[in-house]
């Protein structure tokens, strides 16, 4: 039995280091000068520029306006990563809601019709998506980033499921209480929805953070970018014949994992249990 389990611990460490060893050649990258990756490569030892480099990341204004700084970029992914996950959560479980319990006709239908849009990456329905927001004016805007994207399948699935789990006794009781419609949804579904919550909130939020071609497509003011955007800035020089500042580069993608990992870690307990616990 201690045999089987050496060689368990020593499968789960060495795929750990697998994944860690990417971060760590990016960490340490960082902390080197331009000149000297560029002659040297990656680098897997510590170099004396890491205040450097993350100062300069985070407070001086690059770009073309030389107006925007890491941390305006930082804000903006943050915006965007909580206004996806935020508005994908509330609009799935208003559908699943509607789906589940108001006995529309052809709910089931439309259900099927809302899930297959999986089958539809964002790539497919990008220009008619574009075309929307151009013509409502919403281009270099918060809205134009988050509003046309947070209807969701994947939420409106997960919800429906876990709603249809949900015991016919309570809704009877909330109902012999006098409950209506949206105190029910309110004061008892959306309390039994908290684990289920925390793990759409934890998917949505990495998928809202991580977005690159439709901040790309949508915003054309700087004020706007992304820290996605900013490291592929940094990495365009090369065609410019200029040397690429890759120790800002790579500081920017380990600021860019941070709040990605940071609310994983912060609610991997709930988010397992929302995605396989079965007792409400």
């Amino acid at each position: 039995m201690r045999r089987v389990h050496f060689w368990d611990h020593l499968i789960l460490i060495l795929g750990s280091l697998l994944m860690l060893m990417p971060i760590l050649y990016a960490f340490m990258t960082s902390t080197h000068d331009p000149v000297s990756i560029f002659r040297n490569g990656m680098q897997l030892s510590p170099g004396g520029h890491f205040f450097e480099t993350y100062h300069t990341i985070l407070t001086k204004a690059g770009g073309f306006t030389k107006e925007v700084t890491g941390v305006t970029m930082f804000w903006n992914s943050m915006i965007l990563g909580i206004g996806f996950a935020v508005g994908k959560i509330v609009i799935s479980m208003m559908a699943a809601y509607a789906i589940v319990y108001f006995r529309l006709p052809f709910a089931s239908f439309f259900f099927w019709i809302i899930f297959s849009s999986l089958l539809l990456p964002l790539e497919v329905r990008i220009l008619p998506s574009y075309e929307i927001v151009q013509s409502m004016g919403m281009m270099n805007s918060y809205a134009g980033l988050i509003i046309p994207l947070i209807a969701s399948a994947t939420g409106t699935f997960y919800f429906r499921q876990f709603f249809k789990s949900v015991p016919d006794e309570l809704v009877e009781a909330a109902r012999i209480d006098g409950a209506g419609p949206v105190k029910f949804f309110l004061d008892i579904l959306v309390p039994l929805s908290r684990t289920m919550i925390a793990a759409i909130f934890i998917i949505m939020f990495v998928y809202g953070w991580n977005q690159y071609l439709w901040p790309t497509l949508i915003t054309t003011d700087e004020s706007f970018f992304t820290l996605v955007r900013g490291i592929k800035q940094i990495t365009q020089v090369y065609a410019e014949s200029r040397l690429p500042k890759v120790n800002e580069a790579m500081a920017l993608s380990i600021l860019a994992m941070l709040p990605p990992i940071l609310v994983v870690i912060i609610f991997q307990s709930w988010f397992v249990k929302g995605l396989v616990e079965s007792e409400k």
